[in-house]
């Protein structure tokens, strides 16, 4: 958190929602995250009152939240403004995966509920469809440009004339890509998770080269992720090229963020079986074959501020 956010801040440890239960970074646990969502709303309204008393207790001028829907309901018991921002909401998330189960019904009227309470939903661009929340308002892409600092990364790896250097970020969750087996493809360096345990000298933990996201985003040569706002918008912000893996039919975010990024950056989708034999070339050739488009503007942070700050007493 220090590393993106500038001004100070007291970070209280606790988790207000949980979204979906995940078994990796792509993939949903639907009978998990059904369970977990009726054993939590089965005592909402306690879940509510608790939320209003630590809120209350906190004195806020305001409520933020992205995208937890328990504070926006603990604040408006509370009698506290609220606000939230996001690409997404777990409302439309939660119908498009549950919405046929036959008791479905009463949690998405609570999710809703939480939801239309707050004052406003700023909705970033890109974003999903949110026919659901009809007060949301739309503010341009929100991320942060970094500094490009290629040729320092690239004589700290101790890259060759003309190499190029491949960052594989998942949003912050774990992917198992069976990287231990890829093939070796001349002229690539990877940049991996250190928690793989990987030791190639093809491959590099990026966490050893002590730079923080941004900065390495903008001077690698492209990004293997899977569609996710965050890594989409500041790798098209900053020109860096994007492989990205795994559509999914259980998350209607993808194909919003999958179109903006066709018009905002250098992209190319490669399959599981690809990914998982480590037959990448093919993609990454026709990825920096293309013609890079303009950048993108990061609009939307002087926009959702202004929003915010509205708010404001």
């Amino acid at each position: 958190m220090r590393a993106r956010i500038s001004v100070p801040f007291e970070h209280c440890a606790g988790c207000s929602d949980f979204g979906f239960v995940m078994r990796d970074a792509v993939c949903i646990d639907s009978v998990a995250t059904g369970l977990a969502y009726r054993t939590w709303h089965a005592d909402w309204a306690h879940h509510v009152a608790v939320e209003a008393e630590f809120l209350s207790g906190c004195k806020p001028d305001l409520v933020l939240t992205d995208v937890a829907y328990l504070p926006l309901a603990g604040a408006a018991k509370a009698d506290i403004p609220a606000l939230s921002m996001c690409s997404l909401n777990w409302a439309g998330l939660f119908a498009h995966v549950f919405g046929h189960e036959p008791w479905a019904a009463a949690i998405h009227d609570d999710i809703l509920a939480a939801y239309h309470s707050a004052k406003c939903f700023l909705r970033l661009t890109p974003a999903m469809p949110m026919p659901e929340l009809p007060d949301a308002r739309p503010v341009g892409p929100v991320t942060v440009r970094g500094r490009d600092s290629r040729r320092e990364l690239q004589e700290r790896l101790g890259c060759a004339s003309g190499e190029r250097v491949v960052l594989i970020a998942f949003g912050g969750f774990d992917k198992d890509v069976n990287a231990a087996l890829w093939p070796t493809m001349p002229g690539v360096r990877w940049l991996v998770p250190e928690g793989w345990g990987l030791r190639r000298d093809d491959m590099t933990a990026l966490e050893s080269l002590r730079m923080d996201f941004t900065r390495l985003l903008c001077s690698v040569d492209a990004v293997l992720t899977k569609p996710g706002y965050g890594t989409f918008t500041e790798a098209a912000c900053n020109g860096t090229p994007v492989l990205y893996v795994l559509r999914r039919d259980d998350w209607p975010e993808q194909d919003c963020l999958v179109d903006w990024l066709k018009g905002n950056a250098r992209c190319q989708e490669v399959d599981a079986p690809a990914l998982m034999r480590g037959d990448l070339m093919p993609a990454l050739e026709k990825l920096w074959a293309q013609t890079p488009p303009p950048l993108p503007r990061p609009d939307g942070v002087a926009e959702a501020a202004r929003l915010i700050a509205s708010y404001l007493p």
